[in-house]
């Protein structure tokens, strides 16, 4: 409790929603499941639009089509599938790519989850 509070003091308290979400909750864990649901923006990805993503050294880029997604020549329905391609193991893939907004601080502009995107 004396952890929340020091973490409450330096950064600011639940706000009402967050609140209301937790006082609704059943468990801890569906509450967290319901926080990230609502708290999860997704990033609108217009075809055309490459980016790209360095794994075991080699440079991957990625376009984004109309039905899915472009790499080394095939069509992807999801970023997952080709996330799998290029390492052979699962991945969520707008996480693979950066594509999964960070947590504000100083050093965002700096070092943001899109740096490598290209419209």
């Amino acid at each position: 409790m004396v952890a929340y509070r020091l973490q409450a003091d330096r950064y600011g308290d639940l706000d009402d929603e967050n609140r209301r979400l937790l006082d609704h909750s059943e468990t801890p864990e569906k509450a967290a499941r319901r926080a990230l649901g609502s708290t999860r923006r997704s990033i609108e990805l217009r075809p055309g639009t490459v980016f790209s993503r360095e794994w075991n050294g080699q440079m991957h880029q990625v376009t984004v089509l109309a039905n899915g997604f472009a790499w080394n020549g095939k069509t992807y329905p999801s970023l997952s599938k080709v996330a799998f391609a290029i390492t052979g193991g699962r991945w969520n893939g707008p996480r693979f790519f950066g594509l999964r907004e960070c947590p504000r601080h100083e050093d965002h502009d700096k070092v943001g989850p899109l740096r490598d995107l290209h419209p």
